[in-house]
């Protein structure tokens, strides 16, 4: 057998392409901590937290506009790869009540979830007790009624706003991974049946993807810095008390 002189730099050329392990950061004490693990997207499902169409703060309406836009094509990708996609948007479920990707959580076999594990519940690192809305004179109100239209519903996605649900598809598709995008980091991100703190108790491995979220915080508030700080705030926390950490970019180098 005659040995292939390009076999070496054929080797080469492959490997640089090659997908990345995902990058994860997490946070201690000490500050943070990286790690890596591979990536299997059909194991991986994520989840769209409350990305309405539309928010009572002009602020949080904004800002949700410009993630929609780097959310699109970077859910395109992934989908493509093999991601289960699940939208999220809360308190719309009656708009999408004939949807195939409502309809298809009824032919899922029903799980039980487990008895929730005991996980320190620490205070959040800024102040959002006046709903963190940064552009004076909104007021609370119920402003959204379906998902942004920017996000497009594809066929095999789910659609829920149910954590029993969200746990069921996960058992069905034996998916072991949730990553965790959409708003707000200290309020629907940590605390919906679906998001991180229920997910985290059920024993589920999550993973926020801190470039598609945002925080309600107004820097009029404690502790009186940015908002863009504020946000970053409420990641540390999330990285030190909750679950890791990446970017879409790097889950894009890791498919």
């Amino acid at each position: 057998m005659t040995s292939d002189p390009l076999l070496p730099a054929r080797r080469r050329f492959l490997a640089h392409f090659a997908a990345a392990p995902l990058l994860l950061r997490q946070r201690s004490e000490t500050g943070a901590l990286e790690s890596s693990e591979p990536l299997d997207p059909r194991r991986s499902a994520v989840i769209l937290c409350d990305l309405w169409d539309k928010h009572w703060c002009r602020g949080a309406t904004a800002r949700v506009n410009e993630i929609v836009a780097r959310a699109e094509p970077f859910l395109r990708s992934i989908r493509a790869k093999g991601f289960t996609v699940i939208h999220a948007p809360s308190d719309t479920m009656d708009a999408y009540r004939d949807a195939p990707g409502r309809l298809a959580i009824l032919d899922l076999p029903d799980a039980i979830p487990p008895k929730p594990l005991d996980i320190s519940d620490p205070p959040l690192p800024i102040d959002d007790s006046d709903g963190g809305c940064d552009t004076p004179g909104d007021k609370q109100h119920r402003a959204w009624s379906h998902q942004h239209p920017g996000i497009s519903i594809l066929p095999g996605d789910f659609i829920t706003d149910k954590g029993t649900e969200v746990y069921r598809i996960l058992k069905a598709k034996k998916l072991d991974r949730l990553f965790v995008m959409g708003v707000h980091t200290n309020m629907c991100i940590l605390n919906r049946t679906f998001a991180i703190k229920q997910m985290r108790r059920w024993g589920v491995r999550c993973i926020l993807i801190r470039d598609m979220t945002d925080a309600m915080y107004d820097p009029q508030d404690r502790p009186f810095v940015p908002h863009a700080r504020g946000t970053e705030l409420v990641i540390e926390h999330i990285e030190r008390y909750w679950c890791p950490t990446t970017t879409s970019e790097q889950i894009l180098a890791a498919l």
